[in-house]
């Protein structure tokens, strides 16, 4: 029974000391002297704020992306106890003793760390030799060598030279607070899981390692997508090569149709379910979080707002549910640009003529205010009564009903006709009617349609009910413009009557924001009803789902105004890095970090792609001939290669030509990183076929001894141009580190393009 004492446990432990020893100094690199420079750098001012919002609990809205990304930046926040206290008003402040920076920095850090072993292990797993997987490290490593004596006397001072060929622009952009280095480890941690799934098929499917793998690339590509969107293109990418690859196991006569209907489902659930899944809960702990209002919920609808604590929900809380005939109420465009505002009236009249020549109908204004006021107040009113009152028990308003909208300020009823709006003459006037005995008829009659209703009788509800307002005698939809008026009209935002009221555009869409119940019959009365706040006692919840829904709507939708940014750039200036990023400037000396790639790095990650294509072509041509340049293993290998480092490349960086975004050179970097990684592939290529024995086929009077002297040649070359890679690195490691500070002839010196832009102090 106890047989198993008479035999010792062992366990055998295999170490890979490339991968300990790449990331070992990956990690050193990154994270010694991470809190230099002790003050803002560049977009560390953009989300140095998410941040504090997160410490605060309150809401905001990025145009520029899922959550997930700006987490994990507010969890490095909060591991080093920030309180959210710091104003990020500009680039370069100092940050005071309550920002954790290292903290605060650490995340990204660690990411660009791990980034070195990860190109190591994919090179490994699209079976290329480990010193073309060391080579792809080593571009990659964001690693020095520091005496250990140096390590105890540097204290807070800036971070030495490496002492690895390196790629600039890589280390610059891990070691501050921003995402591109999250963003490019989880996408090499899905091409790197994907490839181990993938290896693992043909010998060990649906074995525990299997699983584990093929679940990783859901969650690392659910990960890259969360950070950014650039993260989908990689997502897609791999994708489309689990689906060609599972195309070749339906061709697999030994598997059987529950098999391959078992390996359906595995990968859908892997690689659709659960990344799905998780980027929804990304969003769940965002909305959890941040459960405070804040001025970012403006832009959201009012049902969202009276979700979040504070702001409109002490306004709103308690406001009747149903609209009946008689209810008060403001009406908020729900498009929400470009502001916020509600339907407004007040005495002022349009004027007789404008400045065109024009004439209008000289009635009572009607705009949409971005500020709540008195006049926002609207009476709903039924056609067929006089009364401004709700009746006991109330008479709720339904789709389809006729209302008529009666302006409580100044008891005149919303109107529109067939005479040209001020700004806008191809849509129809909208205005309060005003009874001047001429032959202008009231044309006040509009019929009730309730968007996202769930049948002809839902009943219009407060906050909740999205309702278009159809003029009875024309058929135009009242609807905002967006345009301002002159200073007749206060510079207040214009509505119309939109004549073509087919389709559904949120700016003819408008819901009830504030409600109450009136019951004052006199004019005087009721004005001071509606100077005073509402006070009900029942609240409204807003699910999770429409929440996520609406917020995800936003964030696809919503754009900023946009200037051109001084360092912004075309996808065309990226591939010859004719453009740099100054990211700070030390406030006395001429110390400074730059966004600025390796000219070597950059220009031999181009070339390999142009080789591997021309050199892919060539073998093409010649197979379609009969004739095998290669062995197909090698030829099966080169393809697999291509399909990650060139298709990787080509996805992360010609969407951008058809990109309307502000866009710049941090951009390109997944995208250079993909190409870094063909460098190596491409060497050993031709290392291994084109100088060596197989040479011969190209160039037939070519001799072995030749062929022998051509490989060496190569290799020496390799050497050659790995020192200038790291001569390169060397050269610009100041602009780099932001350490030492350089002379203005050396930076001069640096400016190695015209259009680079080195910060040079005026004397």
């Amino acid at each position: 029974m106890l047989g198993f004492l008479k035999e010792p446990v062992v366990v055998t432990v295999e170490i890979n000391m490339n991968v300990m020893v790449l990331t070992l100094m990956g990690l050193i690199s990154r994270l010694w002297g991470l809190s230099y420079p002790r003050a803002v750098v560049f977009d560390e001012v953009y989300y140095g704020q998410f941040v504090s919002l997160y410490m605060k609990r309150i809401f905001f809205v990025d145009d520029s992306g899922p959550p997930f990304g700006h987490m994990l930046l507010a969890l490095g926040g909060y591991l080093g106890g920030f309180d959210g206290n710091f104003l990020w008003n500009r680039i370069g402040a100092e940050y005071s003793m309550n920002v954790p920076v290292w903290s605060l920095r650490v995340l990204p850090a660690l990411a660009g760390a791990l980034c070195v072993p990860l190109a190591y292990q994919i090179l490994v797993e699209l079976h290329f030799s480990h010193c073309a997987a060391l080579g792809a490290a080593l571009l990659i490593l964001l690693g020095k060598i520091i005496p250990l004596g140096l390590i105890l006397h540097m204290g807070e001072k800036g971070p030495f030279p490496l002492s690895f060929p390196t790629e600039n622009s890589l280390i610059t952009q891990s070691r501050f607070m921003l995402l591109e280095s999250i963003l490019i480890f989880f996408i090499l941690l899905a091409v790197l899981a994907y490839l181990k799934f993938y290896n693992l098929q043909k010998h060990s499917s649906f074995s525990g390692s299997w699983w584990f793998w093929l679940l990783l690339t859901g969650v690392a590509c659910s990960c890259a997508v969360g950070v950014k969107y650039m993260g989908l293109f990689t997502y897609i990418l791999l994708l489309t090569i689990a689906g060609l690859h599972f195309w070749h196991v339906i061709g697999d006569q030994n598997l059987s149709n529950v098999s391959l209907m078992c390996h359906f489902l595995a990968r859908g659930l892997a690689l659709i379910i659960i990344p799905v899944a998780m980027y929804v809960s990304f969003f769940y702990v965002h909305l959890t979080l941040l459960y405070r209002s804040g001025p970012h919920d403006q832009i959201m609808t009012s049902a969202f707002q009276a979700s979040l604590e504070g702001g409109l929900a002490r306004i709103t809380q308690g406001q009747p549910l149903e609209v009946a005939y008689g209810s008060q109420i403001t009406l908020r465009n729900v498009l929400g640009k470009p502001m916020q505002c509600w339907l407004h009236s007040h005495t002022n009249t349009y004027p007789i003529r404008y400045e065109n020549g024009r004439g209008s109908s000289h009635q009572q204004q009607v705009t949409c205010y971005p500020f709540k006021d008195v006049n926002n107040w609207w009476i709903v009113k039924d056609p067929g009564m006089q009364q401004l009152v709700v009746s006991n028990p109330p008479r709720p308003v339904r789709h389809g009903h006729i209302v008529q909208l009666v302006h409580g300020i100044t008891t005149r009823y919303l109107n529109t006709h067939d005479v040209a709006a001020p700004l806008s003459p191809h849509s129809q006037e909208v205005s309060c009617y005003i009874d001047y005995n001429i032959s202008m008829p009231a044309q006040n009659l509009w019929r009730v349609e309730i968007v996202n209703r769930e049948s002809d009788t839902d009943v219009w509800k407060t906050i909740l009910s999205e309702v278009r307002f159809v003029h009875v005698n024309t058929s135009a939809v009242l609807k905002l413009s967006g345009a301002s008026l002159p200073e007749w009209g206060y510079r207040q935002l214009e509505v119309v009557g939109e004549k073509l009221s087919k389709g559904y555009h949120q700016s003819m869409v408008w819901n009830v924001e504030e409600h109450r119940y009136g019951k004052s019959l006199e004019q005087k009365e009721r004005e001071v009803e509606l100077h005073s706040p509402t006070q009900m006692d029942i609240s409204k919840n807003l699910s999770f789902m429409a929440k996520f829904t609406e917020l995800q709507w936003k964030i696809l939708t919503l754009k900023n105004e946009e200037t051109e940014h001084k360092y912004s750039s075309s996808a065309l200036d990226w591939i010859t890095m004719d453009t740099n990023i100054a990211y700070w400037l030390h406030p006395t000396s001429s110390a400074q970090i730059h966004l600025l790639g390796n000219v070597v790095t950059w220009a031999s990650a181009n070339v390999a792609a142009l080789v591997y294509m021309c050199l892919s072509l060539w073998y093409l041509i010649r197979r379609r001939r009969k004739i095998y340049d290669i062995p197909e293993d090698a030829w099966q290998l080169w393809v697999s290669a291509g399909g990650i480092c060139v298709g990787g490349w080509a996805v992360n960086y010609l969407p951008f030509f058809g990109m309307e975004k502000t866009l710049f050179l941090y951009h390109y970097l997944p995208a250079l990183t993909f190409q870094i990684l063909l460098i190596p592939i491409v060497l050993q290529h031709i290392s291994d076929h084109l100088c060596s024995l197989g040479v011969t086929a190209f160039f037939p009077l070519l001799s072995h001894p030749r062929s022998v002297l051509l490989k060496s040649m190569f290799t020496a070359l390799i050497v050659a141009w790995f020192s200038s890679v790291y001569f390169v690195y060397c050269t610009f490691s100041p602009l780099t580190y932001g350490e030492p500070s350089l002379s203005v002839t050396e930076l001069k010196d640096l400016r190695w393009k015209d259009s680079w832009n080195i910060l040079i102090r005026k004397q």
